[in-house]
């Protein structure tokens, strides 16, 4: 007994979707790394800003498509990853001039 390949492929599609997702919104939360380290070191000279906004054009781009297409999966995993791009930005631009320049 063989089963229905087509059923089976269908669960693995699901399942991978699930991961795949879940997987996006890691990535879209990972910059608060880059937040944690910027705000201990009240430095943000070794970051790209300008780098920084590609990405967040990009998300705002991936997240717009996805709610056009009715993704959840790219929409979801997009909009945290905009939304923390976003703060890393506001954060960077905070620390922008080094521990002195924070301060006064």
């Amino acid at each position: 007994m063989s089963g229905d390949p087509r059923g089976q492929n269908d669960r693995m599609t699901d399942v991978l979707a699930v991961v795949a997702a879940t997987w996006g919104i890691l990535m879209g939360l990972s910059p608060l790394l880059q937040v944690r380290r910027i705000i201990r070191r009240r430095s943000s000279a070794d970051i790209s800003i300008a780098y920084l906004t590609v990405l967040v054009i990009g998300f705002a781009l991936w997240a717009t498509y996805g709610i056009s297409i009715q993704n959840p999966a790219v929409a979801v995993s997009n909009s945290v990853s905009l939304t923390v791009g976003v703060f890393t930005i506001a954060v960077a631009r905070r620390y922008a001039g080094g521990p002195s320049a924070s301060r006064g």
